[in-house]
């Protein structure tokens, strides 16, 4: 457990000693200020009948699948480029302790990076006097739909990043990869309910409104166990491309 936990700060520390982790805040702030300011613009015109976390839905997901590529595309690509990749699993520690402790410490930084999104929540309250803006219930249902929506993305980027040397390459299929799955629960979102099982198992990825109930304040059990599957999933597939390296 020792071990876990110094990898963990390790890896945690490299976002913060490299430029790299600061203009992925600065970009993610800059994108979430710029929305508030319209969120801000729209409710001195008319009054909307939804949180203001709902109406910040659809900027989350631009900050979702441009940021999640870039601090996950360093985590295996830069060690197995500047060769200390095979050092680190000669050290008495175990493949499962290295996938866990990069994925902890990429998931800590993404949730550092969304913290700003209270300040705008207390902005939003202070210019409109919505005291429901900081309802306990509508915040932390956001984060908690922000942490395991991401724990995903991130989750696959690990994944891509394990497959390449190349952090430009594994930010690609990062990227690629986390918009197929966004336009597939675009198309979930979009199609009709029907009974066939087919519908049904495609209409548990409409995670367009899986975040919108997170906005809410609401909270399904479903979406829950879905998004931490799918991270684990993801984790299971990262730990088996670290494990190939003995098959060669």
């Amino acid at each position: 457990m020792r071990a876990y936990w110094t990898l963990t700060r390790r890896e945690l520390a490299g976002f913060f000693l490299s430029l790299t982790g600061y203009v992925i805040i600065a970009a993610a702030l800059f994108l979430m200020g710029y929305s508030f300011v319209v969120i801000l613009d729209k409710l001195q015109q008319k009054t909307i009948p939804m949180p203001v976390t709902e109406m910040f839905t659809d900027t989350f997901w631009l900050i979702l699948l441009l940021t999640t590529p870039v601090i996950t595309m360093r985590l295996f690509a830069l060690e197995k480029f500047s060769g200390t990749f095979e050092t680190l699993m000669t050290t008495p520690v175990s493949d499962f302790q290295v996938v866990a402790a990069k994925f902890t410490a990429a998931l800590l930084f993404y949730f550092l990076m969304w913290l700003p999104l209270l300040g705008c929540l207390l902005v939003v309250r202070h210019y409109t006097s919505d005291t429901a803006v900081l309802d306990g219930g509508v915040v932390g249902g956001t984060f908690l739909g922000i942490l395991l929506l991401g724990g995903v993305f991130i989750s696959l980027g690990c994944c891509a990043s394990a497959l390449t040397r190349s952090q430009v390459i594994a930010a690609m299929i990062s990227l690629v990869s986390s918009a197929s799955v966004f336009l597939l629960g675009c198309l979930s979102s979009r199609l009709p309910a029907q009974e066939a099982w087919q519908s049904q198992v495609l209409g548990c990825f409409a995670l367009f409104e899986q975040m919108h109930d997170f906005a809410r304040g609401v909270v399904d059990t479903r979406p829950v166990v879905l998004l931490v599957s799918l991270t684990l999933f993801f984790l299971f597939l990262t730990l088996r491309v670290v494990e190939s390296r003995r098959w060669k």
